[in-house]
Order: C-alpha cells, then sequence, then structure tokens
C-alpha cells in the first residue's frame, strides 16, 4: 500500500498585533486538524504585518527567540493536536542579529529543528536585509538548506525569497527531502496594471512548480492575503495575492487557492516521488563533473 500524508496550509491577512494575527492562525490549524491534516504549514511572519515594507529601529521590538512567546504557543498546539506544524518567527538570536526563522515543531516533541532563510531579497518594499542575517552554511551543524527529519518523513523546509532559486530546491532534495515546503509573504505594488500583476504570480507559481518537477517531490506553498498598508506612510502598501498551493511530483496542481483566506487540505502519495524519478531520473544523469562554474557568481 502506498504511503499516504494529510497536509494542510493556513493562508490568512496579519494585523501588527500578535495576538490577533496568531488567533487567525490557530483557527486554521484548529481546523485543518479536525478534518484530519497531519502536517500543517502557515505562511512566511504569520504573527505580525509584513513590517520589512520600511527600515524603523523600533521594529526590532517584534522579534522573539526561539522559544518565546510565539514558539511556546504553536509548539503547545503541535503537541495538542498530534500534528507536525511549520511555523515562522522573527527570530532575536543575539542583540542586534534576527533571523527570519521556519521552525518545525513535532508533536509532543516540541520544536525539532528550524531553517534561517538563506536568501534575502532588498527590493522597494521589501526591505528585508535590513531586519534580517542569512542563514549559516555549516554542513556539520545541520545548517543552511539542510531537511529537518520529522515523525512524517524528512522536510526541505525554505522561506519565500529561496523559491526563486533552483538551486536552493536541489540541495534539499540531495539530501533527501521528501517534501518542499515554501512559508512565503509576496504580493503587489497597488500601482501595478493587470497585466504585470499576472505576470508575477505566472512566475512565482510555475517557478515553484518547476522545482517539484525537477526533484520529483511535492510542493506545499503559503502566501498572506489582503492589503497591508505601509506604516510609515512613503509607499503605498502591498496586496497580498495569496495563490497558496499544494503541487505533486510532476508539478501538477492538486490544490489552488484565491485570495483571500482559504485552508487548503490535500493527501498526498508520498510514493509516487519514487515512480516519477523512475521514468524521470534526473538525479542519475545530472553532469556533476561539469557543473563547478555553479558556483561562481558570473562566467565572464
Amino acid at each position: 500500500m502506498s504511503r499516504q500524508l494529510k497536509v494542510g496550509l493556513v493562508q490568512q491577512p496579519a494585523w501588527p498585533e500578535k495576538a490577533r494575527s496568531l488567533a487567525e492562525s490557530e483557527a486554521g490549524i484548529r481546523e485543518l486538524a479536525a478534518a484530519g491534516a497531519e502536517l500543517v504549514m502557515l505562511q512566511e511572519l504569520h504573527a505580525t504585518h509584513y513590517f520589512c515594507q520600511y527600515e524603523d529601529t523600533e521594529l526590532f521590538d517584534l522579534a522573539e527567540p526561539l522559544d518565546g512567546p510565539t514558539g511556546t504557543r504553536l509548539a503547545a498546539l503541535a503537541a495538542e493536536l498530534d500534528i507536525v506544524l511549520v511555523g515562522s518567527l522573527f527570530e532575536r538570536r543575539a542583540p542586534g542579529l534576527y533571523h527570519n526563522t521556519a521552525v518545525v515543531y513535532d508533536r509532543k516533541q516540541g520544536a525539532v529543528g528550524h531553517y534561517r532563510k538563506m536568501h534575502i531579497p532588498d527590493d522597494p518594499g521589501f526591505y528585508e536585509k535590513f531586519y534580517f542575517t542569512p542563514g549559516d552554511a555549516d554542513d556539520s551543524r545541520g545548517q543552511g538548506f539542510q531537511p529537518i527529519d520529522t515523525s512524517l518523513g524528512r522536510l526541505g523546509v525554505l522561506v519565500c525569497w529561496d523559491q526563486w532559486y533552483p538551486e536552493a530546491a536541489r540541495l534539499m532534495a540531495l539530501a533527501g527531502a521528501e517534501i518542499l515546503l515554501y512559508p512565503t509573504a509576496i504580493g503587489w505594488d497597488p500601482a501595478d496594471d493587470d497585466a504585470e500583476k499576472t505576470r508575477q504570480k505566472d512566475a512565482w507559481t510555475l517557478i515553484q512548480r518547476s522545482h517539484a518537477v525537477a526533484n520529483g517531490v511535492p510542493v506545499i506553498v503559503a502566501n498572506r492575503v489582503d492589503h497591508e498598508p505601509d506604516h510609515s506612510g512613503v509607499g503605498r502598501g502591498i496586496d497580498f495575492w495569496g495563490g497558496s498551493f499544494i503541487a505533486g511530483p510532476q508539478g501538477e496542481l492538486l490544490a489552488h487557492a484565491g485570495v483571500n483566506a482559504e485552508r487548503l487540505l490535500v493527501t498526498l502519495d508520498m510514493d509516487r516521488g519514487e515512480d516519477v524519478r523512475r521514468i524521470w531520473p534526473y538525479l542519475r544523469d545530472r553532469r556533476i563533473d561539469a557543473y563547478q562554474d555553479l558556483v561562481r557568481r558570473y562566467r565572464d
């Protein structure tokens, strides 16, 4: 018999008030767990508004240690509901050292691993380099592009801007990740016209579905929704486009959310990846002897 895994994700709005945002997250988690979800994922920085639209040192007060109030609440939910839960924290690692961190909680075991976002963007409205230090790349300590082992399998957890990089997905797959998971916060500038909005959202969906195809694993993506203002008053804010989805190992869309708050629930056949890799054996045919220049910034 094939190994079946029921996975869910929460697509939600978020607000500056942690209590309000976390209550919305908890409601979604409980709804999915009641429907039988064994693995639940939340979106990037779900506990607060997307504060990276502007630079303000006072916003570092939103950060918490891994075992702070938000992490403790998520761990308690995973234990109570007997699920594997992937949450997102604005992590205070040390004074002046902060990360955008996904944490995995495994039932009553609590936190079993975390991933600190490796690719950090710096674009208008997404000033993340001001707030986040990239994660360390240290194989000996299991840091960087390292999957996290859980009672449900090996999870390749990445975060938002990481989703545009095939190298990140490939390294997770080469380390045995059985699923790729992308907590996300992405949206439109309200000034973008409809054609540009369509191109951006289609590209975002397409690149992540391609990671499923190239690596023969399912992909789970959770994005946020609703307009979030720029509280500095300088920018126009961001219209987060939702569009969360769950794709199978050939990139097939198994569930796809719209632009409003939504929960997705899918039963994955975890043995299909083996079948797909037998007919499309990309890992077998990789020319690892000819890829040395991939470690260069540019071939000039």
